[in-house]
């Protein structure tokens, strides 16, 4: 091996100046060590792990191939964001190197693009779970379980609490350090510009914290608001959708107005992400002053539950409302988020998830199990499936 690494050296320096440089040079050098410890029985991705939790690694280790294989990795779990810009290139990686792949995206335009790969990932036997969280996630569970109850769909919204909503909370920490957090910045981006839902069974742009008025059985009437998600993109199709689809934050009413109001100004470039985020943070006076006016005729979340899904639509020839809500989720934005990841990934280590392709989880993963094994992981705990989620219904005609 040694005498492998310095005639790939040698060869290399022989084509011409310039050819062997320095960047070829740590490649092969990282390789070889890899493989060193390798054949000396030690794990050879041990010491970069140890240096990208650090901070110290290049942001290039994260699409490493060489990595991969140094690792035997037969599973990528990427919690990696932004993935508008660590989606796509983490998911090709492990398509190339043939490791199956599940994640917890939120962004709905890398989700597009990830979806795209579904044929190549097919061509390489790989499986790939994109959007395994909370929101999206879970909330693409209980929206097919709501479907799953219906001839036919025709809206279908998923919803999560930001701070109002009865039974749940999805606490998240939003600053980091002496600034916003990645997420924050996510949430900003998401309010603004244009964001993908779905309008007489089409995806169509549409401006973001737009109010929806829905009345959930079992619950009650409310209001809650659009954000840009993947759900609608992926349970349009999955679900056959015929109607309406959005993905939705339950807010007071206040708290709403306070978002369109940052909304409209990063829209209008007087804010920019990170200023908006800071805004939230800290809101000038003025600022708040305006939501306060705004609030008195933007409505709220009324008694709609914290995290949900709704679906109406036919069944025998009747019009019926389906509203399946969560009664309790895993302590923490990081439980909530991660807890549902690993028990899709016990799901594909078990063998249960047999597809391969790219696929959002509404398609492969097993609603009705991942969720009784949520059930204990809650707080509080919930002793199963029953005991976890509220299936209402209501119908007309």
């Amino acid at each position: 091996l040694r005498m492998l690494f310095v005639l790939t050296a040698a060869d290399l320096a022989a084509v011409g100046p310039g050819v062997w440089d320095a960047w070829k040079a740590e490649i092969v050098t990282d390789l070889y060590q890899r493989t060193m410890q390798y054949l000396a029985g030690e794990s050879p991705a041990a010491p970069y792990l140890k240096r990208l939790l650090q901070g110290k690694g290049p942001g290039r280790w994260f699409t490493d191939l060489c990595l991969l294989y140094a690792a035997r990795a037969d599973v990528v779990l990427n919690t990696t964001g932004p993935y508008y810009r660590l989606g796509v290139p983490v998911l090709r990686a492990a398509i190339e190197f043939g490791c199956h792949y599940l994640d917890i995206c939120d962004d709905w335009e890398p989700t597009l693009d990830m979806l795209a790969l579904s044929a190549e990932a097919e061509r390489r036997g790989v499986l790939a779970v994109v959007g395994m969280g909370a929101s999206p996630g879970l909330s693409n569970l209980l929206a097919r379980l709501a479907c799953e109850r219906l001839d036919r769909v025709d809206d279908l919204y998923t919803a999560w609490p930001v701070d109002a909503g009865a039974g749940v909370a999805l606490d998240d920490e939003l600053g980091a350090g002496d600034g916003a957090s990645a997420a924050l910045l996510h949430w900003m981006q998401q309010i603004s510009g244009r964001v993908q839902v779905v309008e007489h069974g089409e995806l169509v742009l549409r401006r973001p914290v737009a109010p929806v008025a829905l009345d959930v059985p079992g619950a009650g009437p409310g209001t809650a608001y659009t954000v840009g998600h993947p759900e609608p993109i992926t349970l349009r199709e999955r679900m056959e959708v015929h109607g309406e689809s959005a993905n939705l934050m339950v807010l007071k009413a206040g708290t709403a107005a306070f978002l369109q109001q940052l909304r409209d100004g990063i829209d209008d470039g007087d804010l920019t992400l990170r200023a908006a985020a800071a805004q939230v943070l800290s809101p000038s006076p003025l600022r708040q002053a305006r939501a306060v006016a705004r609030s008195v005729r933007t409505p709220g979340a009324g008694r709609l539950p914290g995290f949900f899904a709704l679906a109406r639509g036919m069944r025998a020839g009747r019009a019926v409302t389906v509203g399946v809500r969560i009664t309790s989720l895993p302590s923490g934005m990081d439980g909530a988020t991660a807890t549902p990841l690993v028990l899709a990934l016990g799901q594909l280590l078990d063998g249960r998830l047999g597809a391969t392709g790219v696929h959002p989880p509404e398609a492969v993963v097993d609603a009705e199990a991942l969720l009784d094994a949520l059930a204990p992981a809650c707080d509080p705990p919930r002793t199963g499936l029953d005991d976890l989620l509220v299936v209402s219904e209501r119908s007309t005609g």
